[in-house]
């Protein structure tokens, strides 16, 4: 596969309203660094390293950075900033690689297959893992770490130490560590509707209606005991 290679100016650094001017001109400000070098700072065009950031391989991308048209230097993306508004890039820094020394770095997994638990009896796929450390020489960076997940079962796991080796990439991580697990499936529970409750009238009302009657019936007792008998003349 052909190295990329991304053309570059040198610059000099300067203070927001430089920066600012550069972006507008549609380039932005990065720096060279590395063991044993002076940082250099650069101009360079933000969508070829756009680019090379969405890529298969992402910041793991090792690529050639020509200054003013001279000699090239084989360069990472280490960092870099985006804008927190519109989200393109602004800034970038890049590490010069020493293509005889050993590197470390993160990278991705890939799960290879579907799980016999997830397809036949309806488990769940839990990634625990999504990326490793490892250690290799730059020519020898994997794109990903693919792990096969086909003849896992409910329950089955795999752990850094059930990897096959790989005598080009080292694994830094503790070989204890979980990638993939499959967990069973959850079950619905089912909630049965509980049966309507007829709504009682209160036993304060009841009481309440039962008091009005009895002072209703006190009180008509009462007018008829101050009423004077027919043909008895009214006590004075």
């Amino acid at each position: 596969m052909q190295q990329i290679v991304i053309e570059a100016q040198r610059r000099v650094p300067g203070g927001k309203n430089v920066n600012r001017r550069l972006r507008q001109s549609a380039k932005i400000p990065a720096v060279i660094y590395g063991s044993g070098r002076e940082p250099l700072p650069l101009v360079v065009d933000p969508v070829s390293i756009s680019d090379i950031l969405h890529s298969q391989s992402g910041h793991n991308t090792i690529f050639a950075v020509s200054v003013d048209g001279g000699a090239q230097a084989n360069v990472m993306v280490k960092d870099y900033q985006l804008d927190p508004v519109r989200g393109n890039l602004i800034h970038a820094d890049l590490y010069e690689i020493a293509m005889d020394q050993l590197l470390k770095l993160t990278v991705d997994v890939e799960m290879v297959g579907e799980a016999e638990g997830v397809k036949v009896d309806g488990g769940i796929m839990d990634v625990v893992s999504r990326s490793l450390e490892v250690e290799c020489l730059p020519s020898d960076i994997p794109k990903s770490i693919k792990v096969d997940v086909g003849h896992l079962k409910i329950n089955d796991y795999i752990r850094v130490k059930n990897l096959p080796a790989d005598p080009k990439v080292k694994i830094l991580n503790d070989p204890e560590v979980v990638i993939v697990t499959i967990v069973p499936p959850v079950k619905e529970e089912v909630v049965e509707a509980a049966a309507p409750v007829e709504a009682a009238e209160p036993e304060v009302i009841r009481k309440g209606k039962a008091a009005e009657e009895g002072e209703g019936e006190a009180e008509e007792k009462g007018k008829a005991a101050k009423q004077p008998e027919k043909g008895k003349p009214e006590t004075k």
